[in-house]
């Protein structure tokens, strides 16, 4: 929970930030991750910074190549939820004193890697040493069809909440790093996350609103509902899990909250009216990608969960930096 007396990320945003975007449409008032860029007749520019703090986003002994595939994937993962195809990417990395060349040719290699698996390159950025820990921060950007770029406003009541995937895995994925349990498969998902860049350009004139999970996925499609101004519903036993989470779920329900709540998926939770279901359908199978109808937007507030459709307790929204 945010310190007594301390404001929370968004209504620092909403507070000091966002009146510094106003009057520019692209910025979408800071509601949504991405910026959109009028660049030319049929396109949009879609813009999104992302950063990780060693010790906070990664474990401080993490792999350099795993370090810079995750920085890279979790920014691409804002953009599919955006409906844009990246391109590009800039980065600004801020190394620990201590940084050896080594850890800069490893971390190197999982660029490339990446640079050849989702087709950008790196086109500029920044370096700089630091006595705090180490910091990486990426800006990618993609290309969307002019004023089609999806956002977390735009959800209608009666709409459908879907989610792609499943959920969870990150959040089992981190306490499995962690030694809190064994799951080589949940511990490569909170590691190496698999932005939906093949179903998010897809999205464009079926979803009427997105978001990817990256707080947790009662937090993001919070945050769908709130800038829509809508209340969400969602069915627990209607959630995704992979196998490996099942297993720890059903031995241990309390693993129920971290699922719920502990981010780290990079899954796309999806707001799609009835009528374009079937489209939903297509695009997820045209994708390789499974999608999953676990609840609904109404009129109203807040985040509401049920198990076999009884109003039941909301646990830890997500994750807070503050």
């Amino acid at each position: 929970m945010p310190r007594r007396g301390r404001i929370g990320e968004f209504e620092l945003i909403a507070r000091y930030f966002a009146p510094l975007a106003k009057g520019f449409a692209g910025a979408g008032g800071l509601k949504s991750d991405n910026a959109f860029l009028s660049v030319d007749r049929r396109h949009d520019l879609a813009i999104k910074t992302d950063m990780m703090v060693a010790g906070v986003h990664f474990l401080t002994d993490e792999k350099p190549a795993v370090v810079a595939a995750k920085a890279l994937r979790v920014c691409l993962s804002d953009l599919a939820a955006g409906g844009a195809v990246p391109f590009t990417y800039q980065l600004a990395l801020s190394l620990q004193k201590n940084w050896s060349e080594r850890w800069i040719a490893g971390f190197a290699r999982g660029l490339a890697a990446d640079q050849r698996r989702y087709d950008v390159v790196l086109s500029g950025g920044d370096t700089t040493a630091t006595p705090g820990p180490t910091t990486v921060s990426i800006t990618a950007f993609g290309r969307v069809p002019r004023g089609k770029g999806l956002g977390r406003i735009g959800a209608r009541a009666g709409d459908e909440l879907w989610v792609s995937g499943t959920i969870g895995d990150g959040a089992l994925g981190l306490l499995a790093a962690q030694g809190r349990f064994d799951s080589a498969a949940l511990e490569r998902r909170y590691r190496l996350p698999q932005p939906r860049t093949t179903l998010g350009p897809r999205l464009i004139g079926v979803a009427s609103a997105t978001a990817d999970v990256s707080d947790g996925l009662l937090a993001d499609a919070g945050h769908i509902a709130e800038a829509s101004r809508l209340a969400v519903h969602i069915e627990r036993n209607d959630v995704p899990l992979s196998r490996a989470a099942r297993a720890f779920v059903d031995a241990s329900p309390t693993l129920w909250g971290p699922v719920l709540g502990g981010g780290d998926d990079y899954e796309l939770v999806i707001a799609v009216p009835p009528r374009r279901r079937a489209r939903l359908m297509a695009a997820a199978r045209a994708a390789g990608v499974t999608v999953t109808r676990i609840g609904g937007f109404r009129r109203g507030r807040g985040v509401h969960l049920t198990i076999d459709g009884k109003e039941a307790r909301v646990p830890r929204k997500g994750y807070v930096h503050f």
